[in-house]
């Protein structure tokens, strides 16, 4: 079902179409003429800067708020037996998660300015919110491959429902029932659950990737098909460029693949200085979104970059004093082996020194491996503190059950989602 493996294309092999694999030279093919047929691919993590969580991120994902509905699988909610025994948990959901709740997120703005400058060929979406819609891509632009909250019918007689009334049937968390006096049947927005089929405007449009003369994947982790089969539909020498916080798919493994690993926001602000496009997406975006959630949203994503590179900071820093402690070991091994060699005593407790058993630092100085010139306690090192890693289990379960208690909340300063949108069906 989800992705399969590929290597990275060898970065001395030069690339066929660009002239170099990266996004200024993405831009200059753009700006050249090539891409006259861009086709766009989008999953969750497109929208998370709007402040709509992904499905699977740990503690922060809609799964794992889902927990207090007490179903029988956080997945259960997007179920169509399920929703016919029980729409309840579907329409809580709805209800924080309907159109209207939330604003476009400047990468739902870039796919809409490629269609103003007539360079959009289509925009294949997994996400059901209706972002694109409201950032101004046209309709007939748009292939929602897993639905969208845009229209909703009986799911017995597929009798249209009114859009005024499931306005208020979703405002008031409430399952609606079929118009039709002699259906009765439940009513539900036409997004594709599971146990159902894709929308057949998806599988009459699923060549058109073959059309295109570049193509853009964003925000996706490919983990479904058939949409994770798209990217692969673009023929050998088309060049396609990953906006995503991992790697995903077959992406990197032909020689005009263009990666730029990270928040999408950040990756399109970049391709449009390249493109000279940036004043005029900028623009064009506040005047969609409002200076006030435009700030919202640039404060969340300076935040989560932020916290990113100091993380990469850390990590680094770590890694550096490591490498130190193991040279200046192996140093002192040679040293004291020489200058003890044919005596009986031990030459490292014998300068008063204790050392750590797999690193071989000293332990008066292992609280510096971390933190600069600061000092810790060794048992710091890991974050531990010196505690008992049984104690510490026990103390947090607590805190566990008590965040399952809570009800669903829609966190717009949580963190980006581990895997650039980690998308499943349906996908926000």
């Amino acid at each position: 079902m989800g992705q399969e493996s590929s290597s990275l294309v060898d970065p001395d092999v030069a690339p066929e179409t660009l002239s170099a694999r990266t996004l200024d030279a993405v831009a200059q093919f753009i700006k050249d003429g090539g891409a006259k047929n861009i086709v766009v691919m989008t999953g969750a993590g497109i929208s998370t800067a709007a402040g709509i969580p992904d499905f699977r991120s740990p503690k922060t994902g809609l799964y794992h708020n889902l927990a207090r509905l007490n179903l029988p699988h956080p997945e259960a909610v997007f179920e169509i037996d399920f929703f016919r025994k029980n729409p309840v948990p579907f329409y809580l959901l709805a209800k924080e998660l309907y159109p209207g709740n939330f604003y476009p997120t400047i990468s739902h703005v870039f796919i809409a300015l490629l269609a103003k400058k007539k360079l959009l060929r289509m925009l294949f979406t997994q996400n059901i919110d209706c972002l694109e819609r409201a950032a101004g891509v046209p309709a007939d632009r748009i292939i929602e491959a897993h639905g969208s909250f845009a229209t909703q019918r009986c799911i017995e007689c597929r009798t249209p429902f009114p859009d005024d009334l499931m306005k208020e049937y979703v405002k008031r968390g409430e399952a609606p029932h079929c118009v039709s006096k002699t259906c009765n049947g439940l009513v539900k927005p036409d997004i594709v659950f599971f146990g159902e089929q894709l929308p057949a405007v998806f599988h009459s449009n699923v060549s058109i990737p073959s059309t295109a003369d570049l193509v853009l994947v964003m925000g996706t982790s490919l983990m479904v098909q058939p949409f994770a089969g798209l990217p692969s539909r673009a023929r050998d020498g088309v060049p396609r460029l990953l906006f995503n916080l991992d790697r995903v798919g077959d992406l990197g493994s032909r020689v005009d693949d263009v990666l730029e690993l990270g928040d999408c926001d950040t990756g399109v602000r970049k391709l449009a200085d390249a493109l000279g496009w940036r004043d005029e997406l900028e623009a064009m975006w506040r005047g969609i979104v409002g200076e006030k959630e435009a700030e919202r949203q640039l404060s969340k994503t300076q935040k989560e970059a932020a916290i990113n590179k100091e993380l990469d900071d850390i990590v680094d820093d770590i890694s550096n004093k490591l490498d130190i402690s193991e040279g200046g070991k192996a140093e002192m091994e040679a040293n004291t082996g020489t200058q003890d060699r044919g005596s009986d005593r031990t030459p490292h407790k014998s300068r008063g020194h204790s050392f750590d058993s797999k690193t071989g630092t000293p332990t008066a100085y292992a609280g510096k491996l971390v933190g600069g010139s600061s000092t810790c306690p060794a048992g710091d090192v890991a974050g531990t503190g010196g505690a008992d890693p049984a104690q510490s289990s026990k103390e947090e379960k607590p805190e566990v059950k008590e965040h399952i208690k809570n009800p669903i909340t829609i966190d717009h300063s949580t963190e980006v989602e581990s895997k650039g949108g980690n998308d499943d069906k349906p996908a926000l």
